[in-house]
């Protein structure tokens, strides 16, 4: 039994002295006792009174615990944090008997729980029997990490135990783990053990609901959350140093005991870095990310670049395919938006925890691996611009990306631009500019704007990283805006509600965001006017809902008339159209039929 976060063994007095002198853990004292025991027996506690005096000083030295974790300074937790903040990249792995299936972890799963929100296409039967055939005897945790950390990567985090309540360790205290299967191994006990010899940093993903588990948010949650605690004794007090702790929510309320959850992993790993998701009880407050509770440390995008922000640290996770989870002949993203995403994150001053999907042999697809290899290879050329660094000083948009470490500014181009990248000037003399991979870089200043020319013929096909060295540091540079001034414009915005869908968006190089119009609107338009006359070539497109739109022109503004540069009928997910020079201020998208509101993630107005 837990109570108050820790538990009772034989040897309570010296390890609960060893605390008291040692200002350490109740936690971490006692998790040396050995198996955990049924609290305040008859023989280990002779009286009622002995075994309320015993209770109340758990009690106490719990509390003085958490004093003691809320007590460090903005320093020591800078001191804490700092590896995290190097790496700026990891390896997230989703896995399970669920491998099986090709389908989504725990979210295919159907519903056995009406307190927890999975609703999936395998029958629960199924779904919780699939372990009895999960033996994935080509797993080899040292391969993965050297997967991982020939990628670049610093750290790796395992879905220990996700939502379907499985638990990839062999655990006392649910039978529904990775050593009741025929593969019988212990997976944690292999990658944390493979990690530290590689010098990889190692963490856990933990679920604390467990959507198999009728206790779940039921009227016996109090009994569900000490079984939570006791799994979370185990994976934090038998697999050596834990560096990091990803908790996950479900978008309903997070009942799992924050006052005693934090103080029991805080006192067993002091040093252990724990993400934003304990407490997370509804998808607005996942939406709204950015604020953290005081035991928390860093907050989580998901499947989106994080916005740019240097005040409190933050990590994107994201799929290299379509889910978590392997899915067989999976669309997987290529090593070139691999690299811009990874660009993008650090220029936000952000991680990425980018996530692969083991197949049910234990293996990592050979089609992520080769992707992972690219980006090693990239990343071995170009490393010294993500790691150590921090991001800015302009922030990261669809085109350029930008970090910095002491007097040098890397600046990331994206996109096969023209020549010139034009970006905002910075109040540094600007001592020398040159390619990381070699090769000399014309700069000038010019109208407050700082011009680098770079020729197409000597650009990297992912990412080309250019290295300024300053005069003066750069890093109490003030972080800028440089995206292209465009002013948006739309015939109708989703329930005026214009700071969530309005036409701007459309154009701010973000996949995460878009324009909306109204439901059931048919017709709906929307413009982009340039700061100043440009030769625009080509135009992509994204709508966010594919098929909506059955038929469209493409405009140009000329002396106070719309001209039609070409027409078309579906836009799809992603749609490109290259036309003839067209030069012009402002442009249009003219959706003349739509089956509902349309919706658009991004226009794109190319040059070349």
């Amino acid at each position: 039994m837990v109570f108050f976060g820790v538990k009772y063994c034989k040897t309570e007095g010296p390890a609960v002295w060893q605390v008291v002198r040692n200002e350490t853990s109740v936690c971490q004292a006692l998790s040396d006792c050995g198996s955990f025991q049924r609290l305040f027996s008859a023989r280990s506690m002779k009286t009622v009174k002995l075994r309320k005096a015993f209770a109340w000083c758990l009690v106490c030295l719990c509390v003085a615990t958490a004093w003691i974790a809320s007590g460090e300074t903005p320093t020591q937790r800078d001191a804490r944090l700092a590896w995290w903040r190097t790496a700026r990249f990891g390896m997230f792995i989703h896995w399970g008997p669920v491998s099986l299936t090709g389908e989504e972890i725990s979210w295919s799963r159907a519903n056995s729980n009406t307190n927890c929100p999975n609703h999936g296409p395998i029958p629960v039967e199924v779904y919780d029997h699939l372990y009895q055939r999960f033996n994935p005897t080509n797993f080899d945790a040292g391969e993965w990490v050297r997967v991982a950390k020939s990628t670049g990567m610093k750290y790796v985090v395992l879905t220990a135990k996700h939502g379907d309540g499985f638990l990839l360790w062999d655990s006392k205290v649910d039978g529904y783990n990775i050593g009741a299967t025929p593969f019988h191994r212990d997976v944690c006990t292999e990658l944390a053990k493979a990690a530290r010899s590689q010098g990889m940093k190692i963490g856990w993903y933990f679920s604390p609901m467990d959507w198999r588990d009728p206790d779940c948010r039921s009227v016996n949650n109090d009994r569900f959350v000490l079984k939570m605690q006791s799994e979370l004794r185990e994976l934090l007090s038998n697999y050596g140093t834990i560096d990091l702790l990803w908790f996950d929510m479900d978008g309903l309320p997070a009942a799992w005991d924050p006052p005693h959850t934090y103080p029991l992993v805080r006192g067993l790993q002091p040093k252990v870095i724990i993400n934003n998701r304990l407490e997370i009880g509804s998808f607005e407050e996942w939406t709204h990310q950015g604020g953290l509770h005081p035991d928390e440390d860093y907050y989580t995008p998901e499947q989106a670049v994080g916005a740019y922000d240097d005040h409190v640290p933050w990590e994107t996770c994201m799929t290299i395919g379509t889910q978590w989870s392997w899915k067989p002949n999976d669309k997987i993203k290529s090593a070139k938006e691999v690299v811009h995403i990874l660009a993008q994150c650090a220029g936000g001053d952000g991680n990425l925890l980018l996530n692969v999907g083991p197949m049910p042999d234990g293996r990592i697809e050979a089609r992520q691996v080769d992707v992972l290899k690219q980006v090693g290879m990239w990343m071995e050329k170009n490393g010294e611009s993500i790691h150590g660094t921090r991001g800015g000083p302009w922030k990261p948009f669809r085109d350029v990306a930008s970090t910095r470490r002491g007097s040098t500014i890397y600046v990331h181009i994206l996109r096969e631009t023209d020549n010139e990248i034009v970006l905002p000037n910075i109040s540094r003399t600007i001592k020398s500019a040159a390619l990381l991979s070699g090769g000399e870089v014309e700069i000038k200043k010019q109208d407050g704007q700082l011009i680098l020319t770079v020729p197409a013929r000597v650009r990297d096909a992912m990412d080309t990283v250019v290295k300024l060295e300053l005069e003066g540091s750069a890093m109490d540079l003030t972080a800028v805006e440089c995206r292209p001034e465009i002013e948006a414009a739309a015939s109708n915005v989703f329930g005026n509600q214009d700071s969530d869908y309005g036409p701007q968006l459309a154009f701010d190089g973000k996949s995460d965001t878009r324009w909306a119009a109204d439901g059931g609107m048919r017709q709906a338009w929307i413009s982009a006017k340039l700061k100043k006359p440009q030769t625009i070539r080509a135009v992509n497109i994204e709508e966010a809902y594919p098929g909506r739109v059955q038929k469209f022109e493409f405009q140009y503004h000329d002396r106070g008339d719309w001209k039609t540069i070409f027409t078309g009928t579906t836009l799809g997910e992603h749609y490109q159209k290259t036309f003839e020079p067209v030069t012009a201020r402002e442009f249009r998208l003219n959706i003349l039929d739509a089956t509902d509101g349309p919706t658009i993630t991004e226009i794109e107005l190319l040059k070349k």
